[in-house]
């Protein structure tokens, strides 16, 4: 008797997952196509010196790799990359508040300790990524 509810709660949460991540890769394509939407009219002020048209579709652009990141981590079965993946995740994160704080001078401090903060994740991310390159793939 509980051996079969347990196998009928681990189908239970296999059918939900598969909906989930079929719900992710549907919302990720959404974000795709509105991120190809907004590229065409952005395009006209290719040269203009003054930036700030940019900010939201690099606000969109980061937030599409954000949910990327999120479905490709549903596939993921090794910890090491799932690990990874959510420090790529607090990255961009960082880096996407990093973007949409105003400058100001009260927001000094707080732009200083975020880009501290998300140097020392990329500092992380490619210490990661090299040691896994110089390990032997038995070790791996």
């Amino acid at each position: 008797m509980l051996e079969r509810a347990e196998n009928g709660l681990r189908q239970a949460v296999s059918g939900l997952r598969f909906v989930f991540i079929v719900f992710m890769m549907i919302y990720a394509a959404f974000c795709l196509l509105d991120l190809f939407a907004r590229l065409p009219p952005l395009l006209l002020h290719l040269g203009d010196p003054a930036a700030h048209f940019l900010l939201p579709l690099l606000n969109e652009a980061l937030f599409t790799l954000i949910v990327l990141a999120i479905v490709r981590s549903l596939f993921i079965n090794d910890s090491f990359h799932y690990a990874l993946t959510f420090l790529e995740v607090g990255f961009v994160v960082l880096l996407r508040k990093l973007i949409l704080l105003d400058v100001a001078p009260q927001e000094v401090w707080v732009l200083l300790v975020l880009g501290l903060v998300s140097a020392l994740f990329f500092v992380l991310i490619l210490w990661t990524h090299f040691m896994r390159k110089t390990l032997k793939p038995a070790d791996a």
